[in-house]
């Protein structure tokens, strides 16, 4: 592995600590700003803000919570993945940017992100480089001793 990357997001950072890893913090794979909606469910979010959860699931643009687009999510993680260094990078971030950069390497419509299931503490094994990437994983499960 030539470099360690990860979120400036606690929960990456602690992780990277629990692998053992030093990893340089990194702001591009920083996790999705979900404005006012951070930290609830889906559920409990369209509990509240049905009408708000339906617009911003239908329009990549919209951003009823305040905080980052779906479509500027895409965007920062296209251009992070655009500027890889060449080499072997690991990268430890949140599941909304893993899934987006599947999105991306698949170079698939933004709606396609909600069709993506990663969970925490799962891998995502990307190949290739900055202008031709594969997806050879997603969502696999991580088994500790094996990053």
């Amino acid at each position: 592995m030539d470099r360690v990357r990860c979120a400036p997001d606690p929960a990456c950072r602690e992780t990277g600590d629990v692998l053992g890893l030093a990893p340089e913090v990194d702001d591009g794979v920083r996790g999705w700003d979900l404005g006012r909606w951070a930290g609830a469910t889906l559920d409990e979010t369209a509990a509240q803000c049905r009408e708000d959860v339906a617009a911003w699931l239908a329009d990549p643009s919209a951003a009823p919570h305040g905080g980052e687009t779906l479509a500027a999510l895409l965007a920062r993680v296209r251009g992070w993945l655009a500027g890889a260094a060449p080499g072997h990078t690991l990268v430890i971030c949140g599941p909304a940017v893993a899934r987006a950069a599947v999105v991306a390497v698949l170079d698939a419509p933004a709606a396609a992100f909600w069709r993506v299931d990663v969970a925490p503490l799962t891998v995502t094994d990307l190949r290739g480089g900055p202008h031709r990437w594969t997806v050879r994983a997603a969502g696999a499960p991580l088994r500790v001793g094996r990053v």
